[in-house]
């Protein structure tokens, strides 16, 4: 079995001023927990439609969370600044994003908590000659460029889904890596995944950072990958996050607290049965792909304070930040 945490289209199409606050058009159900008639709490919590949403699903299945006291109603939101606003606003309580998103939000003021892990990398990295096998995302290059490497990108055309958006951020990352200005050192040119492939196909882009299975359809043309973007940003460790409103946690700790240990319970069981959890993705987001077609996710049992501080370090040195977000008492701790 392959290994990764996956990513899907909605990560990479995420710009960094998306956060307009447009919670109500979610599709969440309005408000936020409620207690049943057999006194249980009720919280809604919004994902965005990953296999990884595994470890939740299954975790449901095996009781964890009633164990807990709790009900869990899942909802599914276009994409993490969606699910932020709805936190924001209180029309769910908990919602998935990974760090790029969160660290814009929070630069913006937005309050938001995390409370756990959701998906990441293994919590001591990997080597390099590895990083395929635990990341989905893919710098690609056409056959008719010319391209072996990211330092051969300078001057080079690179298609993205859009600017400034988690896709544009890793690959800025290994282009600084590789002594190129990622700002003027290269031509940035807005593609959806399809046309990208295409455009690598025809020669028309010289690379095209790309997600699973894109990835797949670009190698089968002939492209060659150059560099494995994600892991080499984010590096190891907790990356999806599960996040709360401020006043949620601060109104609703218990629950909160519930969930929290509810999850760790489920992120524990689906790395013990993890063909279990990707069925359980699969089926969710109606995907028609096979358990072995998956990359394995990773399910942290914790989210580090190293998980938060190194992207907002490297978003700030890229550019992408204008200064450090304040993360202190950004993550809640677990009971």
């Amino acid at each position: 079995m392959k290994h990764t945490r996956p990513v899907i289209a909605a990560l990479a199409l995420l710009p960094a001023a998306a956060l307009a606050l447009a919670g109500c058009a979610t599709g969440a159900a309005d408000g936020g927990s409620a207690e049943g008639a057999d006194g249980s709490t009720t919280l809604k919590v919004a994902t965005i439609g990953l296999t990884s949403d595994g470890s939740l699903l299954t975790g449901i299945e095996q009781g964890f969370f009633a164990e807990e006291g709790l009900e869990i109603e899942t909802s599914v939101v276009a994409n993490p600044p969606a699910g932020l606003a709805a936190v924001q606003g209180g029309q769910v309580d908990i919602a998935y994003s990974p760090s790029v998103p969160l660290l814009n939000a929070l630069s913006q003021g937005v309050p938001v908590r995390v409370v756990a892990a959701a998906d990441g990398y293994p919590a001591d990295g990997v080597e390099a000659d590895e990083a395929v096998e635990f990341d989905d995302t893919g710098l690609y290059a056409s056959a008719a460029s010319g391209v072996a490497s990211v330092e051969d990108l300078a001057g080079k055309t690179i298609a993205i889904p859009a600017r400034k958006a988690q896709l544009e951020v890793v690959i800025a990352g290994e282009l600084e890596k590789a002594g190129i200005d990622p700002e003027t050192g290269v031509n940035w040119v807005v593609l959806d995944f399809t046309s990208a492939v295409a455009g690598l196909q025809n020669g028309t882009v010289d690379a095209a950072g790309l997600v699973s299975p894109f990835t797949s359809e670009a190698e089968d043309a002939g492209s060659t990958l150059i560099s494995s973007p994600s892991i080499g940003f984010f590096e190891s460790g907790a990356v999806g996050l599960w996040t709360a409103g401020a006043s949620t946690v601060e109104q609703k700790g218990e629950a909160v607290a519930a969930f929290q240990r509810a999850i760790a319970k489920s992120n524990a069981y689906a790395s013990e049965h993890p063909e279990e959890a990707i069925q359980a993705g699969l089926d969710a987001t109606e995907s028609e792909l096979a358990i072995e077609d998956v990359k394995l996710p990773v399910w942290p049992s914790e989210v580090r304070a190293e998980d938060l501080e190194r992207p907002n370090e490297k978003m700030v040195a890229l550019g992408f930040l204008a200064e450090p977000v304040d993360l202190d008492g950004i993550i809640v701790p677990q009971p």
